[in-house]
């Protein structure tokens, strides 16, 4: 299975997945039934996460596929993935019923990062 090649398909991707971010920390309300699960929440910080760094991994190697600088993708990734978690946790402090700045969020939002691009680094010939 191929993916779009193009680096703009995946930094649009990327772009829309930080707005799907802020359009669901919007949100005031909390996921019926989530309540009893033990730190739900910080799962699906690292799921999102997850998700977004594969999207930006995906954007940074198809920039130079020939010879991918995984060293610099990860760094970019990073450094990405901690502005959007960081910009996350800001925006969540004028949300009614949200809590900003959780520390432990920002942290499940590094991890889940992390986590994408090393898994991204394993599945990068899908999208090369």
């Amino acid at each position: 299975m191929r993916l779009p090649r193009h680096p703009v398909f995946w930094l649009i991707a990327w772009i829309a997945w930080g707005g799907t971010l802020w359009w669901l920390s919007s949100a005031s309300r909390e996921i019926p039934g989530t309540q009893d699960i033990v730190n739900f929440d910080k799962l699906c910080h690292f799921g999102y996460f997850f998700g977004g760094a594969g999207l930006f991994s995906a954007f940074v190697y198809r920039l130079r596929p020939a010879k991918p600088d995984w060293g610099t993708l990860f760094a970019l990734c990073m450094l990405a993935g901690m502005a959007m978690g960081r910009l996350d946790e800001w925006h969540q402090m004028s949300v009614p019923n949200r809590s900003g700045n959780d520390i432990n969020d920002f942290l499940a939002d590094m991890t889940g990062t992390l986590c994408g691009a090393l898994v991204f680094r394993r599945l990068h010939r899908w999208v090369g």
